[in-house]
């Protein structure tokens, strides 16, 4: 028995180079704490097979109970799932949640071929349970890359700038004029990148700063497959 567990791991060893591009990403939530976990494989067939989403599962609600680090426990369990499946399997993200008191917590999790493949957690505080969940389905689909305009970095804004000057000077547009050409194309940027002034999924008319009102958004959390 030992023999046969030798040599599948020199098998699995043997597959380190391939690429992990499929797999599942799996939520264990219980407020006040959520733990997001990427298990990643090489075949949309392993992926969808039922041991390894429950490898998956096991881990994210390790995580969720004992902390990041805790995904070291299953190393095992990880390296027997390898030989089993005969697949390079690799962890991705691994990430642990906890709200602060007082705070909704709330996800939406994407399912493709029987398994999660877009995750989301997101922390609001002053908001109800359904705003919070409609928040992270937002999320979900308009893929924001950050929660506030002051939250992108200075020099990726320089960078947008610079692009948006070359691309409306290359459309001929009078030199007086290009400054301010660029400064509202710059606010369609951060309305494609930056969650509270994104137009709100229900109801485009308004931005998800408007529809919270009150509310806020604390953080959030996105993890995907791809």
């Amino acid at each position: 028995k030992q023999w046969l567990r030798e040599k599948g791991l020199a098998a699995s060893a043997k597959r380190d180079d391939r690429e992990s591009t499929q797999g599942v990403v799996a939520l264990a939530i219980d407020c006040p704490t959520a733990a997001i976990v990427k298990l990643k494989c090489e075949t949309d067939f392993v992926a969808s097979s039922d041991g390894f989403i429950a490898e998956a599962n096991a881990l994210a609600e390790l995580v969720r109970t004992k902390g990041e680090s805790a995904v070291g426990d299953r190393a095992k369990e990880l390296e027997d799932l390898r030989i089993l499946l005969k697949e390079k399997i690799e962890l991705g993200d691994v990430i642990r949640l906890e709200a602060a008191s007082g705070n909704i917590m709330d996800s939406y999790v994407h399912v493709q071929g029987g398994r999660g493949v877009n995750v989301v957690v997101v922390e609001m505080s002053g908001a109800t349970e359904e705003l919070a969940h409609d928040v992270a389905v937002h999320i979900a689909f308009a893929r924001p890359k950050y929660l506030k305009k002051e939250d992108v970095p200075a020099d990726v804004v320089a960078a947008e700038r610079a692009t948006l000057e070359t691309v409306t000077r290359n459309e001929g547009k009078p030199e007086a004029a290009i400054a301010k050409i660029v400064d509202g194309r710059i606010q369609g940027f951060f309305k494609d990148v930056v969650l509270l002034e994104q137009p709100y999924a229900k109801d485009d008319k308004k931005s998800v700063a408007q529809v919270i009102g009150n509310a806020s958004i604390v953080r959030f959390v996105q993890v995907e497959i791809g």
